[in-house]
Parts: C-alpha cells; sequence; structure tokens
C-alpha cells in the first residue's frame, strides 16, 4: 500500500518561503497525479496545486497561482511544494495525496484523491 509522509512546514514570515516534500513508499510514484492540500482551523479542506503523473501537467488554485510551484522527481518517489511570497492565510496543515492514472494531467476538484498523508503544518505570522 501506497505511504505518503509530508515535510517542510514550519514557523515563517509574511513574504517567506518555504519548501514541502511529499515522500512515498510501498509503491512508485510513476502512475499517480500528486495533489497538495491545506486546511485551516474552522475551514473545509482545499485542493492547493496537483501535478500530473510525468509531471507536464500542474494545477493551482486561484488564491496561489504565481506564488507556489509543485513539482516531482519521480527516481526520488517525491513530490514538492515550493511556496513563495507566503501570506497569513496561507497558515495551514498540508496534506499530499494521489489519484492513479494513466494521463499526464490531475485535476484538484473531479479527481477521487486518496492516501492522504498526516499532514505538515504551514504557519506564516511575524
Amino acid at each position: 500500500q501506497l505511504q505518503l509522509v509530508e515535510s517542510g512546514g514550519g514557523l515563517v514570515q509574511p513574504g517567506g518561503s518555504l519548501r514541502l516534500s511529499c515522500n512515498a513508499s510501498g509503491r512508485t510514484l510513476d502512475n499517480y497525479a500528486v495533489g497538495w492540500f491545506r486546511q485551516a482551523p474552522g475551514k473545509a479542506r482545499e485542493g492547493v496545486s496537483c501535478i500530473g503523473g510525468r509531471g507536464n501537467t500542474m494545477n493551482y488554485v486561484n488564491s496561489v497561482k504565481g506564488r507556489f510551484i509543485v513539482s516531482r522527481d519521480n527516481t526520488k518517489n517525491t513530490a514538492y511544494l515550493q511556496m513563495n511570497s507566503l501570506k497569513p492565510e496561507d497558515t495551514a496543515v498540508y496534506y499530499c495525496a494521489v489519484v492513479w492514472t494513466t494521463r499526464d494531467a490531475c485535476d484538484l476538484a473531479r479527481d477521487p484523491w486518496y492516501y492522504f498523508g498526516q499532514g505538515t503544518q504551514v504557519t506564516v505570522s511575524s
């Protein structure tokens, strides 16, 4: 069974950067799209970004476009979320998840994401 572990969260000042990692074990990530999600206290989980299985297709929620960059390294069985120009409203627990696919595509809202990791806390505060 595929297991996902997120890391890289922490406390950062507004305008700062963090890079989150999503490391997979148990199976190769090659045939999976990877999605990043976040959940702030008292709010519903929100899809942030996703990347297709071969890494050529990326999607972002409007609020992070131009600030966040999703990537993956299938040789390391790891996906990344580079977060720049962080804002206090980015504060949340960030999760990664996957969906099996034969397409180099992903859809945050429509794909049936599963195997969510335990999450990593990102706090943006001065």
